[in-house]
């Protein structure tokens, strides 16, 4: 690790971005597989397990353990979405109808740099965070660049010059407008608690997971913020039971009906980076980041076993390991939750925002202020 940090900065930049970057894209990449591997579970059958690549798939016992897990998949998917003929419709708008699927994607990558993923103790005994941009400001700027990402959906609605495309871009927006309000208010009681007297006013979520670390978990200390904050983040990453963009029962396949081929693959792609960004940043918010247990760090389990931990590359493999499982929990938990409920309405959808989680979250933000009036006076 030191012989790293001897390297130019923007060298270590490049370096760092480009892993977290493949590594995101990774998740992308197999997150389509897991998705259809869990819902295999759940139903009773095996998913995908016949795609392979030849000389890997002779290796004995290996190569058809690797095949029958499906392993191969999401290569033939990328393949088949790279080489695919790009059909483009007569009728839509051209220039909005390309921009939309690269717009999708670009504030998922951009979020990422601003996610913390691990910390270690260097030489000198400094804590250092595993992190492309540690901002002061950090949850501000997730918030105001992940709502853009709602642009690429009514962009691609509106562009395609079709009723059912169209209709997914308008929920889109209204689904947006109705639970970012939710979401954001249930995260105040949160920094409410961390930034307390005494302390320096911080929306930095390394700051959230060290508090953590020295008290308690905020899916213990705030469960309400943490049930409103995942009920919106469902709607956010437009998943099941939440999917009003694309609602195929009723709109074909919604803003994304006229799409196919690699547009279509960057659309999935966005959809995946979204869920595994929401869910690493649910992980640093309630479940403690990249410490294991609730109120313990690696550096505490360090002066139980005698071992360094938390220093060094073991210490930054170990809390990267830490906070991968977990997010890759809540990953888990999205698609069971969409293998089990039904999709609401489009009129259930707006009187949960509007109706029951905004007034929820605007409740636990009272309760939260006169507490920590009260027991701080």
């Amino acid at each position: 690790m030191d012989l790293f940090y001897q390297l130019p900065l923007i060298l270590q930049l490049l370096i760092k971005a480009l892993i977290v970057v493949a590594v995101l894209m990774g998740f992308c990449l197999y997150g389509s597989l897991a998705e259809r591997k869990v819902s295999a579970w759940i139903q009773g059958r095996p998913g995908p397990n016949r795609t392979a690549i030849p000389w890997i798939a002779a290796i004995p016992l290996l190569g058809r353990f690797l095949q029958r897990l499906g392993i191969f998949q999401p290569l033939a998917d990328g393949g088949k979405f790279l080489l695919k003929e790009e059909p483009v419709p007569g009728h839509v708008n051209w220039f909005y109808f390309n921009l939309a699927p690269v717009l999708a994607l670009i504030p998922a990558l951009t979020t990422v740099t601003v996610v913390p993923f691990g910390e270690y103790i260097d030489a000198a005994g400094r804590s250092v965070p595993l992190i492309l941009a540690d901002l002061d400001l950090g949850i501000l700027f997730i918030f105001a660049v992940s709502s853009i990402g709602v642009y690429s959906t009514i962009l691609a609605g509106w562009s395609s010059n079709s009723r059912y495309p169209f209709l997914g871009g308008v929920r889109a927006s209204a689904q947006l407008i109705s639970y970012e309000l939710a979401m954001s208010l249930a995260v105040l009681p949160l920094f409410l608690v961390v930034n307390g007297p005494g302390s320096e006013g911080s929306l930095s979520l390394i700051r959230v997971v060290q508090w953590q670390a020295g008290t308690c978990w905020f899916v213990f200390i705030a469960p309400v913020s943490a049930f409103v904050y995942l009920i919106a983040l469902f709607a956010e990453t437009n998943r099941l039971p939440f999917d009003m963009p694309e609602g195929e029962a009723e709109l074909v396949g919604g803003f994304h009906t006229e799409y196919g081929a690699f547009k279509f693959g960057l659309l999935m792609t966005a959809e995946y980076a979204h869920l595994t960004v929401g869910s690493a940043v649910f992980t640093l918010l309630f479940l403690g980041g990249w410490n294991p247990f609730p109120g313990y760090t690696w550096g505490e389990a360090a002066t139980w076993t005698g071992l360094a931990l938390h220093s060094g590359l073991l210490g930054a493999l170990l809390a990267l390991g830490t906070f991968l499982l977990k997010t890759i929990v809540m990953i888990f938990i999205f698609m069971w939750v969409r293998c089990t409920l039904p999709r609401f309405r489009y009129d259930q959808v707006m009187r949960i925002g509007w109706r029951v989680l905004l007034p929820l979250a605007l409740a636990n933000l009272v309760v939260y202020a006169i507490g920590i009036a009260v027991l701080t006076q």
